[in-house]
């Protein structure tokens, strides 16, 4: 296994063309099985589909998707979906992904510092939300460090096997207000 030192890493909104490569790091951490809802079998999405996906991310006036490139490749990316109903148009979740390779190397605290930046700045976002496995230890004590707080967790949410439960994490972090 090679080791990747990440030098720099430059982080932008995301492109269209973005799409393939935002694609290709969702269907790696797919297979991995450990960090995404989806298994592989459920997951069927087409570079296409991503495009449309991204279109309407960047068209959306609470929404937001920043990647992370390195080298000209991009290592990861992070996506803020704001909800639909009027009363929580000042909050948001994000999801976010990093290349195996890339991980542990400071990518994701960038990208999350960036989603925060932006919703600090951003007239409407006062809170930003997420949910994650209870057994992703490592991010837990990255969004901790970050300020994010646990507000609850939904027990057993996903069954991974006959005898194999695990919470989702819920936690937030207040940006204004």
């Amino acid at each position: 296994m090679s080791v990747i030192k990440v030098q720099k890493a430059e982080l932008r909104e995301v492109r269209i063309e973005d799409a393939e490569a935002v694609l290709s790091i969702q269907r790696e951490v797919v297979e991995e099985r450990d960090y995404f809802i989806a298994v592989s079998e459920e997951f069927n999405k087409t570079t296409e589909e991503h495009q449309e996906w991204i279109q309407k991310i960047m068209e959306h006036e609470r929404e937001t998707m920043f990647v992370a490139e390195v080298e000209g490749e991009v290592a990861g990316w992070i996506v803020f979906k704001s909800q639909e109903r009027k009363r929580m148009h000042h909050t948001g979740s994000f999801a976010i992904m990093i290349q195996k390779e890339y991980r542990n190397k400071g990518i994701g605290k960038l990208l999350i510092h960036e989603l925060l930046r932006w919703a600090e700045q951003h007239p409407l976002i006062e809170k930003v939300t997420l949910g994650t496995f209870s057994t992703n230890t490592r991010a837990i004590e990255l969004y901790k460090k970050l300020g994010f707080v646990e507000e609850g967790r939904k027990v057993k949410e996903f069954k991974f096997s006959d005898n194999e439960y695990v919470d989702d994490v819920l936690m937030y972090k207040i940006v204004k207000g």
